[in-house]
């Protein structure tokens, strides 16, 4: 097979790749179009719960109370059909891997996907409560806390996005610590660094409030350094491997 029939090859796979990744999310959205309210119903239950007694979220535009729902079924069938979309991407990059790289992909994309999820829920379950309650109890008396569903929406999607990639820390340390980027002593002696930078991080990308700060700040460290324990553990595993493999090279010669 010539370059150029490679090449095109691999665009069709490509092609083929990414319809079935679109199709099975729009199959999804089909069907949760029709709890598209009661979705975003549920997703606003945090706010909604800590609103002082009569008090509701508003739509400013005309178009919000339809477009936004729909956002929200979305994004929730975009989540549900992530394992076959992630699926689809081993099957375009497989073939072009190594058979110790196709064993480290797989549990890669396991643990940066359930470890995202983790993230989401901290956020929804222990964040919002905390964060809503605090800035509905700040709020000046005679002001009525009325948030408009659309920001509302962006606001609970950048603090999801926040919390989902912060959650991907010990899969970034482990796996600079295995392609040889940096060292378990290296990555100790940075520590106070990156417990000050956990902090920056949590002021850029969450409410001015020291209190949801610090459950973005504390969790970021504490993965870091469950980043380096299992660094630890897998570098263990790897020289054992690595011993047996020796043995046996030994024994065979």
């Amino acid at each position: 097979m010539s370059t150029g029939e490679s090449f095109m090859a691999h665009l069709v796979e490509l092609r083929t790749r990414l319809l079935n990744a679109v199709v099975a999310v729009l199959i999804v959205f089909v069907c949760l179009f029709p709890f598209a309210s009661k979705l975003y119903t549920l997703l606003a239950k945090p706010l909604l719960s800590k609103l002082p007694k009569g008090g509701q979220m508003i739509a400013t535009d005309v178009t919000t109370p339809f477009f936004v729902p729909l956002k929200v079924a979305l994004m929730a069938a975009f989540l549900i059909s992530l394992p076959y979309i992630l699926y689809q991407v081993w099957r375009f990059v497989a073939p072009g891997l190594y058979e110790h790289e196709k064993r480290l992909v797989w549990p890669l994309i396991i643990a940066s996907t359930t470890l995202f999820f983790c993230g989401m829920a901290f956020a929804y379950f222990m964040v919002f409560p905390i964060v809503f309650g605090f800035i509905t109890a700040s709020a000046p008396m005679g002001v009525a806390v009325m948030t408009d569903i659309d920001k509302y929406l962006s606001f609970v999607l950048t603090m999801f996005v926040a919390f989902g990639l912060t959650f991907q820390v010990p899969v970034a340390v482990v796996l600079m610590v295995r392609m040889g980027f940096i060292t378990v002593a290296k990555l100790r002696e940075i520590r106070p660094y990156m417990v000050v930078g956990s902090f920056v991080v949590g002021a850029i990308f969450t409410p001015p409030d020291v209190v949801s700060q610090s459950m973005l700040a504390v969790p970021l460290w504490l993965l870091y350094e469950t980043g380096i324990l299992v660094a630890v553990w897998v570098g263990r595993k790897k020289s054992g491997e690595g011993e047996e493999e020796s043995k046996e090279e030994s024994g065979e010669e």
